[in-house]
């Protein structure tokens, strides 16, 4: 499949796979890229057989940033009138499923933003991470201010948001903002083999894994707790629930029905 020019989908078992495609301009994301991926966020999270999805770019870059030469000539009630960003970029953040971010080269400015967004990052020898809208004349604006904080701590979001400076994929690993690292020419396979374990198990209970981890970030502890033992009660209605139990005492393997 393929819903944009710029945007190639395409299906792999119970995996939906997003590759991010302007390579004349490092995969620069424009409203035509979000549009696309929000469109394909959309087809996979209505279709019952995707239970995992991934979103990357090339070798060379998984986005370099936003399109400048689409934002250059903006002014604020054009950004704040089309609702900028806001409109078609929170697609991915949003996605109930889990996503996986495989990023390989330049992930910078909107790139590690949009890779952010994802569930997982797994990267490639060669990403680079950063936030260099300073050099512009801006600052982050699709979270790379929150986000990375989150992620990182204040000192290294600071660090790449103040200076422009990047981070290469070990700084990433070692600092918690990548779960993986592994070589370019692995990383397509490294992401969709996470992904198809990931849809291999309970749908619902992947998505309620992910439901209570974000809520980690949302709440007190307290809270968190709260919500997460909500949550794990509501699980042992599920027939997957079990099927995971009886297989594991079978000493066979569960065959979950996502229900």
């Amino acid at each position: 499949m393929n819903s944009h020019g710029t945007v190639v989908v395409e299906v792999h078992g119970r995996v939906g796979l997003i590759k991010i495609n302007r390579p004349d301009v490092h995969n620069a994301l424009n409203d035509e890229v979000m549009d696309g991926i929000s469109d394909a966020i959309d087809l996979f999270e209505t279709d019952e057989e995707i239970g995992c999805i991934v979103l990357t770019g090339s070798d060379k870059a998984f986005a370099a940033g936003a399109d400048v030469q689409a934002m250059k000539s903006f002014d604020y009630m054009r950004a704040y009138k089309t609702d900028f960003v806001s409109r078609n970029w929170e697609r991915v953040g949003k996605s109930r499923k889990p996503v996986i971010g495989a990023v390989a080269g330049f992930a910078l400015g909107g790139g590690c933003e949009l890779a952010m967004m994802c569930d997982i990052i797994i990267a490639a020898e060669n990403a680079k991470f950063g936030q260099p809208e300073v050099r512009l004349g801006i600052l982050p604006g699709a979270g790379g201010t929150q986000r990375l904080t989150r992620a990182l701590g204040k000192a290294k979001a600071m660090d790449l948001c103040l200076t422009a400076r990047t981070m290469d994929a070990f700084e990433a690993e070692k600092s918690g903002l990548v779960a993986r690292v592994v070589p370019v020419e692995r990383l397509l396979d490294e992401a969709l083999s996470a992904a198809q374990a990931i849809a291999g198990f309970s749908l619902p209970v992947t998505m309620m894994i992910k439901e209570s981890v974000n809520r980690a970030f949302e709440s007190s502890l307290a809270e968190g707790l709260l919500f997460e033992r909500r949550l794990f009660h509501s699980a042992f209605a599920l027939e997957d629930q079990k099927e995971g139990m009886g297989a594991f005492l079978d000493k066979r393997k569960a065959i979950f029905k996502h229900r």
